[in-house]
């Protein structure tokens, strides 16, 4: 439904009106699902026949049909079940016939169409009706490649073969030299630029998050290969499936509401019983009360929230009803959920770590270091040993590391080790196609961002992200300007989902695929501002954000297509639907906080970016959100900079350091509570990023840039064969040697001293 907006609804109309003016001239009296397969074959090849016509309004109409069927033949069917039932058998016939191909073609005729583009910028507003071509191609590319992605138990083997033939296409190009990906890449670019404003660009990152996902392989394909890739390096299985770990959590914040009134009853002074209504695990003792609410009143500045309680207290129960049910009270409330004792993760620790470690205490005992050496325990006392043994029972090297380690030897020794073999992924690919634009890509992709972001206030110089979902007419009425704000708002907020969901997903294929064309792109984020743009997005009221009302879904497809439309109402638009959360804007902003922790892990110069940019009053209040998923990354990115945030800080946000602990992962010696380890040295920023970068530059040049003349090439010694080459000389040559040579050979004075010097 969100690759639709309110303001395209007439045409689904308009779709059905150009199939069924073929359709029955073609097979009198019948229904496209009373046809056997033969039948609806030898239709849809005349159909794709007509695509091929020079007549642009007769090969859109066409194309028109074609999207009709992609979407269900919906005038047939009764009920959403069986529209979408057949948008998917219809995705599988289209793409069995070859439609996508014949329809990549004309993608590509339409985005080099440059009487379009030279029209659109001359318009002073655009709106739906520039993009109809390009919105009519991406959906019918859309609904094809989203119904064929997703595994259903029932499907018959031709459809699995199909999906993987498809996933073939998309991934390893045949005809063009680039994934399907990147022309969708460069039509981002394209838009940015100001080139095509009448670009559809909803529907174009709708379209390129689905093909990634598709072609790289979501979260759970992505874990599988990472164990998969572990076992192959020869390394330890992971200490726990994260996927899983999430799933099992709890907010963190129980709900205040019925349960703070159930105390008050049982409340003896200073003892407070145990609620019989908890699913957590055994540390939770502590957190009887909110945990982010503050006990000092005005310690902390940004408790003083305009959150309006009421949506506080609707969210507490949705989530009771939701995760936490309530025990009868005849069960002990022993019962848990099957959870681990103790902390969630398993700490780690990295060989890093047990260098520090034992380098600090072979110079307190000892008085000088080994280097990197982790067995020599002699000299130290028997605690040592101990500490030292438990370290390395948790020591975790991550591919990552392998990954560095492989490169610098690769630096180190080019002729001894050759070549490296490489593995041609899809997501392999995907790099090499993207490299060398990929500072582009990643601008144009935060622009959008940016412009979509609600807390943006429009400015001039901004780019138009509306142009897909303004009317022609603008609206008269109060009704239509309330229909036409939703649908603006909506389509901001799908904009953000899918950007959001493409980048965490391009970063976290990279990080597994190489670790440096993962800093690459996350190295092009920082530089394109990635990390204020973010905080900024944070920087609202997030609990209106995630309760926002922008949808009206009685004209969401499929539902619009078979019932008939109640009269619209000022009324019924405020009152919205009835679910509590928009699970669209929760989704982007878990997305989001993902992207961050992924920038700032373990890079000391942009953690200190977030505590510049003040950003731990911004993420308390996210921590507002009462879902777990949410909360972890939160306090992911609260954990880095607490011991940069000052004694005063941590005094009057005990209960968020709590949490902390409660649910992120421990590194063994990392002393992020108290920051006693801070020295005094200055940090410098500026190299830690310039290294990085050395390293990234290394990494793309040898991997990627294939030298014609390498220095490793043999040499020609024979003076007679290097004098007797022919050299292809400028055509100015002839005229400028006799001045050349006057210039730089007889009128400099040769000093045969300095000659024999060298020698």
């Amino acid at each position: 439904s969100e690759l639709y907006s309110y303001t395209e609804e007439p045409e689904l109309s308009t779709n059905r009106r150009c199939f069924e003016e073929d359709f029955h001239a073609q097979v009198q009296g019948r229904r496209w699902l009373e046809l056997d397969g033969a039948q609806q074959k030898a239709y849809v090849m005349r159909l794709l026949d007509g695509l091929e016509v020079v007549n642009r309004d007769k090969r859109l109409k066409v194309a028109r049909a074609i999207l009709y069927l992609a979407q269900g033949v919906f005038g047939d069917c009764d009920n959403e079940g069986d529209v979408l039932h057949w948008s998917r058998h219809n995705s599988f016939l289209l793409y069995q016939l070859g439609t996508f191909t014949a329809f990549l073609e004309l993608l590509n005729m339409e985005i080099d169409n440059s009487q379009a583009c030279s029209s659109a910028l001359r318009k002073p507003a655009i709106s739906l009706a520039d993009s109809t071509e390009l919105r009519v191609l991406l959906s019918v590319m859309y609904l094809m490649v989203e119904n064929i992605r997703v595994e259903q138990e029932a499907d018959p083997p031709e459809w699995k073969t199909c999906r993987e033939t498809f996933r073939m296409e998309l991934s390893f190009p045949v005809h063009t030299e680039e994934p399907f990906a990147l022309l969708l890449f460069t039509m981002v670019t394209k838009f940015c630029s100001g080139h095509a404003p009448h670009f559809p660009m909803k529907k174009v990152l709708l379209l390129l998050w689905k093909v990634l996902l598709f072609t790289l392989g979501g979260f759970e394909a992505l874990q599988a290969m990472k164990v998969r890739k572990r076992e192959e390096l020869g390394l330890p299985p992971l200490p726990e499936d994260s996927i899983q770990v999430m799933r099992s959590m709890r907010a963190a914040s129980p709900p205040t509401y019925s349960i703070e009134l159930m105390e008050q009853q049982q409340q003896k002074r200073g003892h407070r019983s145990r609620r019989p209504l908890v699913k957590q695990d055994s540390l939770d003792i502590y957190n009887e009360r909110d945990p982010f609410k503050n006990d000092e009143a005005g310690v902390d500045e940004e408790e003083n929230d305009d959150v309006d309680s009421g949506i506080e207290g609707e969210l507490d129960l949705m989530e009771r009803d939701a995760i936490i049910p309530v025990m009868p009270a005849q069960r002990p409330p022993i019962e848990r959920v099957s959870f681990p004792k103790g902390l969630p993760w398993a700490p780690k620790v990295r060989q890093k770590d047990i260098e520090h470690f034992l380098e600090a205490s072979r110079n307190k005992f000892i008085g000088f270091t080994l280097g990197q050496d982790t067995e020599t325990l002699i000299g130290l006392p028997r605690p040592i040993h101990e500490s030292v043994k438990t370290l390395k029972q948790h020591k975790y090297v991550s591919i990552s590391d392998i990954q560095i380690k492989n490169e610098e030897e690769l630096e180190k020794c080019p002729m001894s080790l050759g070549e490296e073999e490489v593995q041609e992924t899809p997501c392999e690919i995907l790099y090499r196609a993207m490299l060398y634009n990929l500072p582009q890509y990643m601008i144009a992709l935060l622009k959008i961002l940016l412009a979509a972001a609600p807390t943006s206030k429009a400015k001039t110089d901004s780019i138009n992200i509306l142009a897909d979902v303004l009317p022609e007419e603008m609206p008269i009425t109060v009704l239509q300007s309330m229909k036409l704000g939703i649908d603006v708002n909506r389509h901001k907020e799908i904009i953000v989902k899918s950007i959001s969901a493409l980048l965490l997903l391009l970063l976290k294929h990279f990080k597994l695929n190489h670790i440096y064309q993962f800093e690459y792109v996350s190295q092009h984020l920082v530089f394109a501002n990635c990390i204020p743009l973010i905080l900024k997005f944070f920087n609202q009221n997030i609990m209106s954000y995630i309760t926002a009302k922008n949808s009206i879904s009685v004209l969401d497809y499929p539902h619009c297509t078979v019932y008939d439309l109640p009269e619209l109402t000022a009324e019924s638009l405020e009152a919205g639907d009835n679910n509590q959360f928009c699970w669209r804007n929760l989704f982007s902003c878990i997305n989001l906080l993902r992207i961050l922790n992924k920038l700032t892990k373990w890079k000391h110069s942009r953690t200190m970016m977030l505590v510049v940019f003040k950003s731990a009053p911004i993420l308390k209040r996210a921590l507002k959100v009462k879902q777990a998923m949410m909360q972890l990354y939160v306090l992911k990115l609260l954990k880095i900079q607490t011991k940069y945030l000052g004694r005063q800080w941590r005094k009057s946000n005990m209960k968020t350091m709590s949490a902390i602990y409660q649910k992120v992962r421990h590194r063994m010696n990392d002393d992020w509570a108290y920051g006693n380890d801070i020295d005094a040295r200055p940090w410098d920023f500026q190299a830690e990023e310039c290294t990085l970068r050395a390293n990234i530059e290394a990494f793309n040049s040898r991997r990627y840039d294939k030298p014609q003349d390498s220095e490793f090439a043999p040499v020609d010694n024979c003076l007679q064969s290097v004098l007797g080459q022919r050299l292809e000389l400028p055509e100015d040559f002839h005229y400028s040697y006799e001045l050349w040579l006057e210039r730089e050979v007889f009128s400099q004075p040769i000093r045969w001293e300095e000659l024999l010097h060298y020698h």
